[in-house]
């Protein structure tokens, strides 16, 4: 790798924490509370699409599909209060943030969404003392790809972003192309799929966090 300043910046769902596992967890628990009937998680699942629809616009597409008399607002508060209860962080990937900042590294997490469920998802995982700061769009005011919130992560880390480093996460808008234009250098975490982005690639894909993180501390050790 090219020698590049000891900044790893990373989204949190479906990269730091598996954000799916959560999401279909919350599906089934939805669907038996209220006895939606058979098919209703999946509907959800669906409907869902990996966290891509905005919130507000799929709360209301639930309280409509499934004729429920709570307002979308209230569906959504009640969902964000549930989900950090249901996310979960590998252990491997806490073990490795530690290992990061022990080498040297600074660690932040760069995340999209609402402040109190992005944030107490966060503290519940066990990340929260396992990185520097923290930016949540939510929070701060302004979303990736803005290239504000990478340069408000990084001042939070005690570092310059001109100095460069990493954004690692699995969207190609947000994360990828984001951290490009923030002159960080890139990690795909999109398994073993292919690359959904165009032309503009990542530095590097991997399988999964913990492999983002070898691939810094393997970095580390060779300087």
């Amino acid at each position: 790798m090219v020698s590049v300043q000891r900044l790893a910046l990373f989204d949190l769902d479906n990269t730091l924490v598996d954000r799916q596992f959560g999401f279909s967890a919350w599906a089934a628990e939805f669907a038996d509370e209220r006895q939606l009937g058979g098919g209703a998680a999946r509907w959800l699942i669906a409907a869902d699409r990996r966290g891509a629809v905005p919130r507000d616009h799929f709360f209301r597409e639930v309280r409509e599909h499934f004729g429920l008399a709570e307002p979308a607002e209230e569906l959504w508060a009640a969902y964000r209060a549930r989900m950090p209860g249901l996310v979960r962080c590998d252990p491997k990937v806490l073990d490795g943030l530690s290992q990061l900042r022990a080498s040297g590294w600074r660690v932040g997490i760069v995340s999209n969404g609402m402040a109190d469920n992005q944030l107490s998802k966060i503290e519940r995982s066990g990340l929260g003392e396992r990185v520097d700061a923290c930016c949540v769009s939510g929070d701060v005011g302004f979303r990736k790809p803005d290239v504000r919130i990478f340069q408000l992560a990084a001042d939070r880390c005690g570092l310059a972003l001109a100095d460069g480093g990493w954004m690692i996460g699995d969207s190609p808008e947000h994360d990828i192309a984001g951290g490009r234009a923030a002159g960080l250098r890139t990690m795909w975490v999109g398994g073993r799929g292919p690359w959904p982005g165009g032309a503009l690639r990542a530095d590097r894909t991997v399988a999964d966090a913990s492999a983002a993180i070898s691939l810094l501390l393997d970095r580390a050790c060779q300087e």
